[in-house]
């Protein structure tokens, strides 16, 4: 089969299409034909040698989710059958015509929905879904604080939360990207200047009394400030962390407000939280896609081939939504 393969640690030019073994199924497991995987953050950090890929999935071949149709099923399968359309995360491995995996960790891809659609859809919203609402209990009436907006999981938050009946306020670096967000659904934008600032804001448009939930995709100084502009009892969940690794807040102020910060992180779960992700992506969210109530955004489609130029556009930071490879 062909895939895409990291050479050594680097810039996009050193992955390589390539042919490689095609995987066969074990016991339990499906062999699935991918027709479209989609950029990540986690690929870029992959192939910077930054984020080796979990044990079991392979080290040099980045995607962490895929699209696609059951092609093959192993021993003791019997939920999946050949030529079944499914989606779903994977450990690595996408960015190639086809994956073993664990036949329960995969969903049905809605009626009508595109694989080039599907491709944009498990890593967002199963991570959006995750930590705002199955982590951070995000209700409806309640409102939540969406950083970098206009990335795939921001856009699928937003979505997600208009779908809960809960308000949302994002945070962009352009005014552009904000205004595109607000057509899916956006309550409130706010640019955040080069300092990082948004707390005062953020207060401001809450009356004073702050978000309830932070979904912070960005890290770094975002979350000392994400602790000055949450409600009482808020839930911080940290789930990027583009800008920067290491934080400096105030502790007596998340004592005072009880406040709860929690990290949360889909790639390197046990077998066993990975199959009720795609229950989650089964059960919940796809019957809002069936109905339009959410539905993906892809900002390209490019061949598998060049997933280096996608790649790049992912780094310029100037996409909105996903950047979708086909198969």
């Amino acid at each position: 089969m062909r895939a895409i393969v990291i050479r050594e640690p680097g810039g996009p030019e050193v992955m390589e299409l390539r042919d490689v073994p095609t995987p066969e199924p074990s016991r339990g497991e499906v062999r699935v034909r991918i027709h479209a995987s989609a950029v990540n953050r986690a690929d870029l950090l992959q192939r910077l040698g930054m984020y080796p890929a979990p044990p079991g999935s392979p080290s040099d071949i980045p995607g962490i989710e895929i699209a696609g149709e059951v092609d093959t099923v192993g021993e003791n399968v019997t939920e999946w059958k050949p030529g079944d359309r499914v989606f779903g995360i994977v450990g690595g491995g996408g960015y190639a015509e086809y994956i073993a995996l664990p036949a329960r960790t995969l969903a049905r891809i809605p009626d009508g929905m595109s694989f080039a659609d599907a491709g944009a859809v498990p890593e967002a919203f199963l991570t959006a879904w995750d930590g705002m609402v199955d982590q951070g209990g995000l209700a409806a009436g309640e409102t939540v604080l969406i950083h970098a907006v206009g990335s795939g999981v921001g856009t699928a938050a937003v979505q997600i939360a208009r779908a809960i009946g809960a308000r949302s306020i994002g945070t962009a670096r352009t005014s552009g990207k904000l205004d595109r967000a607000r057509e899916l659904g956006l309550d409130e934008g706010i640019v955040v200047d080069g300092a990082g600032s948004f707390a005062d804001e953020v207060r401001r448009r809450t009356g004073g009394r702050g978000v309830d939930v932070v979904v912070e995709l960005v890290g770094g100084s975002y979350v000392a400030q994400d602790l000055a502009c949450i409600a009482a009892k808020g839930r911080i969940v940290v789930i990027g962390m583009m800008g920067g690794s290491r934080v400096d807040f105030d502790l007596g102020l998340l004592m005072r407000k009880r406040v709860e910060v929690r990290g949360t992180m889909l790639r390197s779960r046990p077998l066993e939280e990975k199959i009720l992700a795609a229950l989650a992506l089964d059960r919940h969210l796809a019957p809002l896609f069936a109905r339009g109530a959410l539905k993906p955004i892809v900002d390209r489609v490019l061949p598998l081939a060049s997933a280096a130029e996608a790649h790049r556009a992912m780094q310029s930071n100037e996409t909105f939504g996903k950047v979708v490879l086909t198969v």
